[in-house]
């Protein structure tokens, strides 16, 4: 049964008969993009759809970089990092005059639908493109932030973890030979997923997250204790948002502290964001891709897609981007448990 895109019908369009979508990535670029662009092309396609990429995400709608894409466009892009539609962020498309621009260029290509893959800028952009011209939008969480509300595990976020993992694997050799305590700050914005799974499987000694109020206060406490006393190196995995500050300013009130330890700091920063994606985020992006497809010919819109207890489920945008996510508090007793 066909549906409306929402309530306004003037700009109606029979979601039953779409014959042309577009597919846009946006935002912070993240591993499994690529996977997830092969997915909704090839999924559309199998309905005999076609499919445009619209280039430099919602900079490309405005300025009409599109490309028609077939199934052997998508071939071999599986394996890399980034996207091949690039990305850009946006500030035409935030002012309704920009929207008008992208609008029309769509009209000019027959898109009644998109498919947006990114994170909260890119959810905030659909619903208010969806708002102003009733063009129906399903979204895929991109991001390695994992902060997005309606998935277990965000697209780029998987691999992320390992990048960060394999980078503090490399650094406690070095903070080993030198008997030295390193603060290693991570991405992941005002969240601490990828503080506190790359912490915990790196064998940080501390970890510090924005969700946790106390957790510098835990770190000193546990350092003046009796119990690490013969301990002669630490590494303290900081999440870039941690409302302390970030990871040089932390090292410096840790030094106050403790003048007498020789820290040194590392910021990972965009190595996090490149790179192969995991065969997790491979296989995620490819689920998603294609029940975002799926749902968008169903009627669905105005919704991301995502995984939840290995399930496809639908999330409303406003949803996605407005509700906290919260970090699993087991796993963080179970840091606690296992820096000691």
């Amino acid at each position: 049964m066909c549906k409306s895109p929402g309530e306004n019908r003037d700009f109606f369009i029979d979601i039953c008969k779409m014959k042309s979508i577009g597919v846009l990535t946006s935002g912070g670029d993240s591993p499994g993009m690529n996977a997830c662009i092969r997915a909704v092309v090839r999924t559309a396609v199998s309905h005999k759809v076609e499919v445009h990429g619209i280039k430099r995400g919602y900079q490309g709608m405005v300025d009409n970089e599109f490309t028609r894409l077939e199934k052997h466009d998508v071939a071999n892009i599986i394996q890399y990092g980034g996207t091949i539609l690039k990305s850009a962020r946006c500030m035409d498309f935030m002012q309704p005059e920009g929207r008008k621009k992208a609008h029309e260029n769509l009209l000019k290509h027959d898109i009644e639908g998109l498919i947006v893959i990114g994170g909260n800028g890119t959810y905030t952009g659909a619903i208010e493109f969806e708002k102003d011209f009733g063009i129906p939008s399903i979204g895929c969480p991109g991001t390695i932030d994992n902060d997005l509300y309606g998935t277990d595990f965000t697209i780029g976020y998987d691999t992320a973890v390992n990048t960060a993992l394999w980078a503090i694997d490399r650094i406690r050799d070095s903070a080993d030979s030198h008997n030295r305590v390193f603060f290693i700050e991570v991405m992941g914005r005002d969240s601490g997923f990828i503080a506190l799974n790359s912490g915990i499987a790196g064998g940080a000694e501390g970890i510090l997250l924005p969700e946790i109020d106390n957790d510098y206060d835990l770190l000193i406490e546990h350092f003046k204790s009796k119990r690490r006393k013969n301990k002669q190196f630490s590494i303290i995995v900081v999440a870039e948002g941690e409302k302390l500050g970030r990871a040089f300013e932390i090292a410096e009130k840790f030094k106050k502290e403790f003048p007498h330890v020789d820290e040194k700091v590392s910021v990972l920063g965009h190595l996090q964001r490149g790179g192969s994606p995991t065969a997790n985020d491979r296989i995620l992006a490819s689920v998603l891709g294609n029940a975002a497809v799926e749902n968008l010919l169903k009627g669905e819109s105005s919704k991301c897609v995502g995984l939840v207890n290995n399930k496809v489920v639908l999330t409303s945008f406003e949803e996605a981007i407005g509700k906290r996510k919260e970090i699993n508090p087991t796993l963080w007793n179970l840091a606690s448990v296992l820096s000691s």
